[in-house]
């Protein structure tokens, strides 16, 4: 009896493992949605490095997110405007798919209505994020105006005290983590650079040349 039980048990943990792995399948999916929101989902992923099937994935699969963007729908009665909108293809799992499809059905609303609400709910994600890319921007200008006066500062402790002395050691070791500190950040700031083609990005903080 005792045998059976655990035979039995380990049928039904490999039959809910294969429902897992058959909800993660991938499947290619296309869309028709606005340029603007294709383009924040993809900027938004790049921004957070993350693949943009995890991105979508997390969105579509937020049942009760879905449901609320159905209601939004209704509630704004959105007027399609074909010519706004392009296919677009995207890798999602299965369950994303049939959640996605059971919502539609339910409230009766387009796929890809529902796909450009659920993709807006990053509006905030990406505004944070661009707020923090442009203060990123004024900070690098600083942290390269602090490097040149270390640099300036070598210069003249090197004149009065010789190039072998302590303090010129210090002064070098200093600027040398204030460079790697500079190229990281510039590193940090080349990967947002998507976000400034969006509205409510300023060109004022440029790069000072080093």
């Amino acid at each position: 009896m005792g045998r059976a039980r655990t035979d039995s048990q380990k049928r039904f943990r490999i039959q809910l493992s294969a429902a897992g792995l058959m909800g993660k399948q991938s499947l290619r999916t296309t869309f028709r949605l606005p340029e603007h929101t294709i383009k924040l989902l993809n900027v938004v992923a790049h921004q957070l490095r993350l693949k943009q099937k995890s991105l979508f994935d997390q969105l579509m699969e937020d049942e009760d997110a879905l449901k609320e963007a159905a209601e939004m729908t209704e509630k704004e009665q959105t007027q399609q405007d074909a010519g706004d909108r392009r296919p677009k293809t995207y890798v999602l799992s299965r369950k994303s798919l049939e959640i996605l499809e059971k919502i539609s059905s339910q409230y009766d609303v387009p796929r890809d209505l529902l796909v450009e609400f659920s993709i807006r709910r990053l509006v905030p994600v990406f505004e944070t994020e661009q707020e923090k890319h442009k203060m990123r921007v004024i900070v690098l200008k600083d942290m390269k105006r602090h490097l040149n006066q270390g640099r300036k500062l070598y210069e003249k402790a090197e004149q009065l005290l010789g190039e072998d002395d302590a303090i010129c050691a210090m002064i070098k070791k200093s600027n040398e983590v204030i460079e790697n500190n500079v190229a990281e950040l510039g590193s940090l700031i080349d990967q947002g650079m998507a976000m400034e083609d969006f509205p409510g990005m300023s060109g004022d903080a440029g790069d000072d040349e080093l």
